[in-house]
């Protein structure tokens, strides 16, 4: 099969590769253009070591399953690691502000969830693995992988879990610390967050100092 059409631009970035997808495009068209760069035409840069991958898909409004066709082209080779998929939501998805959506399962070394919106994760996130949303993140369980939270620039989003040992924490535009800073936590629940650009770690409890939007139960 060969592809003439330029429907899907791939960029070098400082950490990684943008796959830039046209919006205007038949779908079609798009998933088979994307299917043959990946396959035959860009080996010499798709190929090597573990290479963060960034989706453009600009205007276009895609169904879960779509998205999910996208990303099974890109997983089929195994070191690329897609980190987000960008595009509009359908009115009917987009979640209410402050609404707070719950998963569970496990995510392991070499995959992503992405979410729009709020997410509370019912279990671990391995080495390797990795939680994007663009809002806040709360994991009951293990973070031993990579969390993104305001992945869409919010900075007062926060990142939560049980046992906080990351790989990597972002928030925004901002990084954690060495990954060596992390020995020694709490064994208590602990969020990260934002202040003055800084990220900073502290109990579960004192949540509220940071967002007060959050209800505070007071025993009598």
């Amino acid at each position: 099969m060969t592809v003439k059409s330029n429907h899907v631009t791939i960029k070098g970035i400082k950490d990684g590769l943008v796959f830039l997808l046209d919006d205007e495009c038949d779908l079609q068209q798009l998933v088979d253009e994307l299917r043959y760069k990946v396959e035959h035409s860009h080996q010499n840069i798709l190929t090597g070591p573990i290479i963060h991958v960034d989706v453009k898909l600009g205007k276009r409004i895609v169904t879960d399953a779509q998205k999910e066709m996208i990303l099974d082209i890109l997983k089929q080779k195994g070191n690329l690691l897609v980190r987000s998929i960008d595009s509009p939501l359908a009115e009917e998805d987009r979640p209410k502000e402050g609404a707070l959506t719950t998963l569970s399962g496990i995510v392991r070394s070499g995959q992503i969830l992405h979410h729009d919106g709020n997410l509370m994760f019912l279990g671990d996130v391995n080495p390797g693995g990795t939680i994007t949303c663009t809002g806040d993140v709360f994991i009951l369980g293990a973070l031993r992988g990579t969390a993104h939270a305001g992945a869409g620039g919010k900075q007062d989003s926060i990142i939560a879990a049980s046992y906080l040992s990351p790989t990597q924490l972002r928030i925004a535009e901002v990084f954690s610390r060495p990954p060596d800073e992390w020995e020694h936590r709490e064994s208590s629940m602990e969020f990260a967050y934002l202040c003055d650009g800084k990220m900073q770690i502290d109990k579960i409890t004192n949540i509220t100092r940071v967002r007060p939007d959050f209800n505070v139960f007071r025993g009598v």
